[in-house]
């Protein structure tokens, strides 16, 4: 069965979208049908696609500050108020502890969770 986890794990964001895009435009233009396997990898590759550009996004957002940024530089960036730019970050941070205690390799162990924090810093560090 074709599913999202399973190839989030074996394809890159380059190359899910490309498929992505090969299985849609042959959707779109109707040239032929796509057969119920191509329709829910179609459907299981946009999830991937958004997961990858999810975490992607979180890890600029990383490199952003990191490289000085400030939250209402970032939130300015990604169309949102700084408020909203800290407060999603430190959502995906709690969710990558949480991968991390529940699979013990995924995700950011304690170290990496205690640092991401710190980056992270407050809302208005900054400014």
């Amino acid at each position: 069965m074709i599913t999202a986890d399973a190839l989030e794990k074996e394809v890159t964001l380059p190359g899910a979208a490309a498929r992505h895009d090969d299985l849609w435009m042959r959707d779109a233009v109707g040239e032929s049908p796509l057969r119920r396997d191509e329709a829910l990898e179609l459907l299981a590759l946009g999830e991937v696609i958004a997961r990858k550009a999810v975490y992607g996004r979180q890890l600029a957002v990383r490199s952003a500050r990191a490289s000085g940024a400030s939250w209402s530089q970032i939130g300015a960036a990604l169309g949102i108020s700084k408020q909203a730019a800290w407060e999603a970050h430190g959502r995906w941070i709690d969710d990558q502890a949480e991968q991390n205690r529940e699979t013990g390799y995924e995700g950011l162990d304690e170290d990496q969770t205690a640092a991401a924090r710190a980056l992270a810093g407050d809302v208005d560090d900054g400014a």
